[in-house]
């Protein structure tokens, strides 16, 4: 399995759900879109949508469930190849060269089931798995998991087994949890080592995967299943514990002098981020609090770690319209939209809703809340 494989993210900012598109849907997704936008100076952690989620590690399927491989299937030839990497089960590779902000994958659930049940779980799977057609029974065992009794024998507990795939990578999706084979092989790396991210999209009923970077021919897909803003020794204790793999992504794999430095970075970002939100209690000032987000910015250039930008300049445009600086307010909002664009795809409700601060400041819905003061953009 790769640096891992993984369970996903347990939580999600996605709105009601929809079925298809339509004005309505549309004005409610950008209602929300507007709440959302710098609504907490203190929803850092990329609370957009890419924190969203249940993470998973996995292992080759079991031998001895004859079962058809369906990598063929679950892909897009122009875009992507699912091949077995030795040692490390599937990955995804580049087939070609992604830009950043390209979207990968736009996959629709096999299934989903709610967040909190009654009955039995395994029942529960057992049934979604009885709506499906063959072809997608068959991917859906075909994906990895853990968590099965190692004196059990699959063939026999076919429910459990299924259970244990559902529970090795199920995804949130909206109001309930779902299984998206495609998207669920997608690796991990720590820090700067994962070059795409995924959020849940409830007028299209789908998830969508976005690439953070720019990704070369032959390069593999990796996302990430954790908060990776902690030391090397804490992230691989924390991955290996709960996800069973040792993580040897290229963060992991660095030089022990090169990882220090890391670490250190990696560390101070996760403590201006919690300096940051004292901006909310009034603890710093508004031109502190911008302050900090422009050291966050320079460390984040220097690890390479760009996940969570778009949820930071909105956060920074919150201050800053809070304390009436329009020019403050319409740079931060610039950048949101533009980051937003490549986490969540440019059509994302919360780039238009950027997009719309960034053009008139003052309708941001916190203007002037705070005593005025300039509090300045990213240069200062």
């Amino acid at each position: 399995m790769p640096t891992s494989r993984r369970k996903k993210q347990k939580q999600n900012t996605s709105q009601k759900s929809g079925n298809s598109p339509d004005n309505k849907q549309e004005t409610e997704h950008q209602d929300e879109a507007s709440q959302h936008f710098g609504s907490t100076a203190l929803s850092f952690l990329g609370l957009v949508v890419f924190l969203v989620l249940i993470y998973k590690y996995g292992r080759p399927q079991p031998q001895n469930i004859p079962l058809a491989d369906t990598a063929t299937t679950y892909r897009d030839e122009d875009i992507f190849v699912v091949r077995d990497l030795p040692g490390r089960g599937k990955g995804i590779i580049a087939a070609r060269d992604i830009h950043r902000g390209e979207l990968v994958i736009r996959e629709q659930p096999l299934f989903v089931v709610p967040h909190s049940i009654s009955s039995s779980p395994a029942e529960l799977i057992s049934t979604s798995l009885s709506h499906l057609g063959q072809a997608s029974r068959e991917a859906f065992f075909n994906l990895s998991y853990i968590g099965f009794p190692e004196d059990l024998e699959p063939r026999d507990h076919l429910d459990r087994v299924a259970l244990a795939i559902f529970e090795t990578n199920a995804v949130s999706a909206g109001d309930g949890v779902g299984i998206f084979p495609r998207m669920a092989r997608l690796n991990h790396g720590c820090s700067s080592a994962f070059n795409v991210v995924y959020s849940w999209r409830t007028e299209e009923s789908a998830l969508v995967v976005h690439a953070l970077k720019d990704i070369r021919e032959g390069d593999e897909l990796l996302t990430t299943y954790t908060n990776t803003k902690r030391p090397r020794e804490q992230r691989r204790t924390f991955l290996q514990e709960r996800y069973g793999f040792h993580c040897t992504c290229s963060v992991c794999s660095l030089p022990d002098k090169e990882s220090r430095a890391s670490d250190q970075r990696l560390v101070t970002i996760s403590d201006h981020y919690d300096r940051f939100a004292s901006w909310g209690a009034q603890t710093i000032s508004g031109a502190e609090a911008i302050e900090v987000v422009r050291e966050i910015w320079a460390l984040q250039e220097d690890e390479g770690y760009w996940s969570e930008r778009g949820q930071l300049a909105a956060d920074a445009a919150f201050v800053a319209a809070s304390h009436s600086d329009a020019t403050a307010t319409r740079d931060w909002a610039q950048l949101a939209a533009e980051w937003y664009s490549y986490e969540l795809g440019s059509d994302s409700a919360f780039v238009v809703e950027a997009q719309k601060i960034a053009k008139e400041p003052s309708s941001h819905r916190q203007w002037g809340s705070r005593p005025p003061t300039k509090v300045g953009g990213l240069n200062g």
